[in-house]
């Protein structure tokens, strides 16, 4: 399996100032340059419907072992959050513009947001994700880096503030969202698709 199950679950989940984990590397050792080497080339900022890339044989196997009851199940019971048949949501990001990364906590149409990142280490000082304790980026929880493998995983709650300091250039990630119904799942898949189109303008 793409991710490293037995990490995941081993991992103690964190409960203030919300419930998350991180994971430095979360996925097979085996693929990971693969995965690195075979990512999308996303020049353009915003969010990407996995429906809209060009992936490898990989990607489409992680996204089978995100999608699988497996992984919701270790999900479920690590945030005691029935994602069992909830509607699932995966897009990607490639780059960041300045203005991306601001502080803020996620939509209540999602009930959990897993991110893993797709980057070769990491040397800027900014772009790094901040788990916050409050709406002030110096108000840190925890500051991870986005470096390959890593996972971040939270409850969608009304504190779950998260954001990074400023970052321009290529930041490789993909998001994966349980939801709380079909209807969200068509609208933010709707949502992305035409600003997809919009920017390739």
């Amino acid at each position: 399996m793409m991710i490293n199950l037995d990490t995941v679950k081993q991992t103690k989940l964190k409960t203030t100032p919300f419930p998350y984990f991180a994971i430095p590397q979360s996925l097979d050792d085996a693929k990971l340059s693969e995965l690195i080497q075979e990512f999308p080339n996303i020049e353009r900022g915003g969010s990407f419907n996995k429906e809209d890339l060009e992936l490898s044989d990989n990607y489409h196997a992680l996204h089978d072992a995100l999608d699988s009851p497996a992984f919701r199940q270790v999900l479920s019971e690590k945030f005691n959050v029935d994602v069992m048949a909830s509607p699932l949501m995966l897009t990607y990001r490639g780059f960041s513009r300045k203005k991306d990364g601001r502080i803020h906590t996620d939509s209540k149409t999602k009930l959990l947001t897993i991110l893993i990142y797709f980057n070769d280490g990491w040397p800027a000082d900014t772009g790094k994700l901040r788990i916050l304790n409050s709406e002030d980026m110096n108000d840190v929880a925890e500051e991870v880096e986005p470096t390959a493998g890593c996972m971040i995983a939270f409850k969608v709650t009304d504190n779950c503030w998260h954001g990074y300091p400023s970052f321009e250039g290529t930041r490789n990630a993909i998001q994966v969202n349980f939801l709380a119904s079909e209807a969200a799942s068509k609208k933010h898949k709707f949502f992305h698709k035409v600003s997809a189109k919009l920017k390739s303008f």
